[in-house]
């Protein structure tokens, strides 16, 4: 079977999977977030934590205990990296220092997972199950629950509340990530992923003595990707053969990474009562996904002469296990869901490859986007289409029976601002250091890239990185650290206040005038305004990247 073949029939599985799961799932998720009563699982978790789960909040109090709880977790992180030395199954491994500990707590709790150390190397059994696969739950949790109180915003009318943050947060995690990540953990195990307690010494062909690591890959593999986290329990990530074996575990981990947010569209549309709003908003999700993916797979196959191609020039920094079809629809669907997996070196992908895949991520991460990032993400673009469109035809911007008026467009503006400040700003800080090229690991626009690759990945909270710049010293590791968090945090905080505003209104009936938003003209417009703001806010810096490098 050529490897075309193969690479459209990965492609149509892949479909046919998430077509079947799109419904029973996405209508579960919202039965989950509905329901008035309480699990006795849930009860005992509520009354171990202090929680009163009757008690609904306000969006700045839900906004508190997101920011509250980020914080907590942050804090515990680090020490649990720093006293490594002193838990059970360290593996002998010291306690991490203080800014890489930092940033790594920041890359967790972010639902980033950006990783400046190798895994195997610097972290023990205890700290990788305890503290990093806990908050591959709880930081996923966290982005569905936000999603989930904007969807209220629009559906609740004359409110000053917007659920119950914890509530939204142990449902999220002990009901929907939970039982998918067991099964999923068990197809794993059985594609070969490793899940043990121990490494292995063996004796190679010439006679020397290698250590091989094990751990419990599996049952971390399989949150990293369904939460659209991306830290990987290996340094080398997806592309090493315990964490992804074979073809098999490649389709299933890809299947992992996009099933829920391409699900939350079909919750979207059930929350509202409104099935074709979920639908015009994954339509939306598609095209840009679909686009990104045909530049990458067509840069990464056919974008070599004859010679080159019979040489492998475009299977360099790819494994050989998936070559270059699945290469590059993981690395499109990994940088459009802010999981940041890879299993194979984006810093080899050509210019105009490596060029899409971080276009893709400067979408906002919107296509599909993350586990409730990516819904919400998309909303606030949405939005600030039907306030231009209203512009345009002289009336009050609605979006699903709300008014959309200056409160509103302020979130949303701010919303919009805070990531390209954050990517553009840490950008422009590093390469003006004198010290920067000698972390780069190539020069000129290839080098810029680098960087620029790296601040996108943070402050979008993707995780992935070109993997030629070393980010161990102290200035990335602070500066990358609070890209992640307030890349996160404050986009949130944004969201909150926006859903409490809509929420606080009542409903606008639907008239004559009311632009439809669930028609293809709207979905042509959302990728349009989604388009056009990326590339007036990035263009000039990737004219300096990637696009210079493809011009050479």
């Amino acid at each position: 079977m050529s490897e075309t073949v193969s690479g459209l029939l990965t492609l149509s599985v892949l479909i046919a999977l998430l077509a079947l799961a799109y419904v029973p799932l996405g209508d579960f998720m919202a039965r989950v977030y509905n329901r008035s009563t309480h699990y006795r699982l849930e009860r005992g978790i509520y009354r171990l934590a202090g929680v009163n789960p009757h008690v609904e909040q306000s969006p700045k109090s839900y906004a508190l205990s997101v920011v509250g709880f980020s914080t907590v977790g942050v804090v515990l992180l680090m020490a649990l990296q720093m006293a490594q030395a002193h838990l059970p199954m360290n593996r002998d491994l010291p306690g991490v220092d203080l800014w890489m500990s930092f940033n790594t707590a920041a890359s967790f709790v972010a639902n980033t997972n950006w990783q400046s150390y190798g895994g195997e190397s610097t972290l023990g059994f205890t700290v990788q199950m305890v503290g990093l696969a806990v908050q591959n739950f709880v930081s996923a949790a966290v982005g569905m629950a936000v999603a989930v109180a904007l969807i209220r915003g629009f559906v609740r009318s004359r409110s000053g509340s917007l659920g119950n943050f914890w509530v939204d947060l142990t449902r999220g995690a002990l009901c929907i990530l939970a039982p998918i990540a067991f099964v999923g953990a068990v197809l794993l195990i059985v594609g070969g992923v490793v899940q043990n307690f121990g490494d292995q010494t063996v004796t190679t062909l010439a006679g020397a003595q290698q250590v091989i690591t094990g751990g419990p890959v599996a049952s971390q593999e399989v949150i990293k990707l369904l939460g659209t986290n991306g830290g990987g329990f290996f340094n080398a990530n997806s592309a090493h053969p315990f964490e992804n074996p074979n073809g098999y575990t490649n389709l299933l981990q890809i299947f992992l990474i996009l099933l829920i947010p391409v699900a939350l569209t079909r919750t979207l549309g059930t929350m509202l009562g409104n099935k074709r709003q979920g639908l015009a908003v994954l339509s939306a999700m598609t095209i840009l996904f679909g686009t990104v993916l045909a530049i990458v797979t067509t840069a990464e196959v056919g974008g070599h002469s004859q010679a080159a191609q019979a040489a492998g020039a475009s299977l360099e920094g790819k494994e050989v296990r998936f070559g270059e079809w699945a290469t590059s629809l993981f690395a499109t669907a990994t940088t459009g869901t802010s999981t940041g997996a890879v299993n194979g070196a984006h810093d080899s992908l050509s210019p105009t490859g490596g060029g899409a895949v971080l276009v893709n991520m400067m979408l906002g991460e919107i296509a599909p986007g993350g586990v409730g990032s990516g819904i919400y993400g998309i909303l606030v673009m949405a939005i600030l289409v039907v306030f231009i469109a209203g512009l345009m035809v002289g009336r009050t911007p609605e979006f699903l029976g709300k008014k959309i008026g200056a409160r509103q467009m302020t979130f949303v503006a701010l919303y919009i601002l805070t990531t390209p400040l954050l990517v553009l700003v840490g950008t422009g800080v590093a390469i003006s250091l004198g010290s920067t090229p000698g972390f780069m690991g190539n020069p000129g626009g290839h080098g810029f890239s680098e960087v620029l690759y790296a601040y996108t990945s943070a402050a979008n909270n993707n995780g992935s990185a070109f993997g030629g710049i070393t980010v161990t010293s102290d200035f990335f590791q602070i500066t990358l650290g609070l890209a992640m968090l307030l890349g996160r945090l404050v986009p949130i905080v944004l969201v909150l206040m926006l859903a409490g505003s809509l929420a606080e209104q009542g409903k606008v009936p639907t008239t004559a005038g009311t632009l439809p938003t669930h028609k293809p003209l709207f979905v042509g417009l959302l990728v349009g305004v989604i388009l056009i703001v990326t590339g007036l806010t990035y263009f000039p810096a990737l004219s300096l990247g990637p696009i210079a490098e493809a011009l050479a």
